[in-house]
């Protein structure tokens, strides 16, 4: 998957969590900050990104570092991807 696809995913993602439409994130939108997620958004989020790019995530590795911004959150999703020819 290349990155831009990933951030449209992401940027999806949150606007189904949030309810809102959510569009023309940079790589330095800061996730609690700026969009002011918490907790319980992030998981919502990451099922819905499960759903819909077919990664697998396991609670027992996230780290919050991986949800400072949008950019640490591509790199975290592309990160979980199965690799290719499986």
């Amino acid at each position: 998957m290349e990155r831009h696809t990933a951030v449209v995913a992401i940027e999806t993602a949150l606007s189904e969590v949030l309810e809102r439409p959510v569009s023309g994130l940079t790589e330095g939108t800061r996730l609690f900050d700026d969009l002011h997620l918490d907790s319980t958004s992030v998981l919502e989020m990451l099922m819905a990104l499960e759903d819909a790019i077919d990664i697998s995530v396991d609670p027992e590795n996230l780290d919050m570092e991986d949800f400072a911004s949008v950019g640490s959150l591509t790199d975290y999703v592309l990160s979980q991807q199965a690799p290719s020819g499986v």
